[in-house]
């Protein structure tokens, strides 16, 4: 099935042929995920850590994993060992000195303690060679997020990208992120050998709708084999339709969004008029001026599922995406 010279070469397929893999014993998973522990996700039930875990399992997830920002406190609330549920978190560091912009890390199968000495590293060391060497001597399963994609309001060092993922053994192929950004990650996954998974990393509950095929009786053992190449990324949808689909999820839960538990955090998008906008369409707008709310959330709606922002961003981005095509291929 899989040729050796070819082992880190990953092969997209549809939801058909995924059915086939995982009736003989092949295993399926979305690595990237938040829950409402992360400060960017909308407080609601579909995107409570206990209802995303039952979520997963109920879609046929054979490991469910969690990956908020720089946190653990979904695990702190649900537990630690429990079957089926793998210990994850996104790891956004900083690293000015050896790489110029924040690189974002998902790390999993580790304890609190070690999250402890994680974070340590992320906050206090910044220093992004100093923690990939802390995953190899503990043995810590990690992936290179979304290399292209870039903090707003940084100046990224795109020459650094291709040098980095040579220290990773897993490349992330990111729905959230541009088509011609995902395929210069897939051209960095096959000179380098590396491997490489889909995910989600879904803020509204979308969990699965995209998921990374291998074997394996543990998660450990499932995530070696796409080390190795030996898996497949079931995408049944292209980039431009996923984001229209979770920008839209988005608003419709942004307008009945709950309010947030005191674990949880304050919520923001991370960009300021974004958030000055959720401000005004709070549930207190709801119930003294429910008429102009629904016309709102209605226009909303329409906008999003326009696909017109996506091309915005997209149009925005070809410059940079140019940038990176140049780099890459030199």
């Amino acid at each position: 099935m899989f040729r050796k010279q070819d082992n880190t070469i990953q092969k997209i397929i549809a939801s058909d042929r995924a059915t086939e893999l995982l009736e003989n014993g092949w295993c399926k998973a979305d690595m990237h995920v938040h829950t409402t522990c992360s400060y960017d996700v909308p407080a609601c039930k579909f995107t409570k850590p206990e209802n995303l875990f039952k979520k997963g399992l109920a879609d046929g997830l054979d490991f469910v994993t969690f990956t908020d920002h720089d946190t653990v406190k979904a695990y702190d609330r649900m537990g630690w060992n429990r079957d089926k549920l793998s210990t994850g978190v996104e790891l956004s560091i900083s690293d000015m000195q050896n790489v110029g912009h924040t690189v974002h890390i998902n790390a999993f199968e580790f304890d609190k303690s070690q999250y402890s000495e994680m974070e340590t590293i992320v906050q206090k060391k910044q220093d992004v060679y100093m923690l990939l060497d802390y995953f190899r001597d503990n043995d810590i399963l990690h992936m290179y997020n979304h290399p292209f994609w870039f903090k707003p309001g940084e100046k990224p060092n795109i020459m650094a990208v291709p040098e980095l993922a040579k220290h990773f053994p897993v490349i992330e192929y990111n729905m959230q992120d541009l088509k011609q950004k995902n395929f210069f990650s897939m051209v960095l996954a096959q000179r380098y050998r590396k491997g490489m998974a889909v995910t989600t990393d879904s803020h509204t509950g979308r969990i699965g709708r995209v998921h990374t095929l291998a074997k394996g009786d543990t998660f450990r053992e499932y995530f070696k084999n796409i080390e190795k190449g030996r898996s497949y990324m079931m995408i049944d949808e292209p980039i431009w339709k996923h984001i229209s689909h979770e920008m839209n999820a988005w608003v419709e839960l942004i307008f009945n969004m709950e309010k947030r538990m005191p674990h949880e955090g304050d919520y923001s998008t991370g960009v300021e008029v974004f958030d000055r906008v959720v401000n005004l369409v709070g549930r207190e707008n709801r119930v003294k001026h429910p008429h102009i709310y629904n016309m709102t959330m209605h226009l909303a709606q329409q906008f999003f599922v326009s696909g017109l922002p996506f091309l915005l961003y997209r149009i925005s981005k070809q410059p940079q995406v140019s940038r990176i095509g140049r780099v890459v291929n030199s």
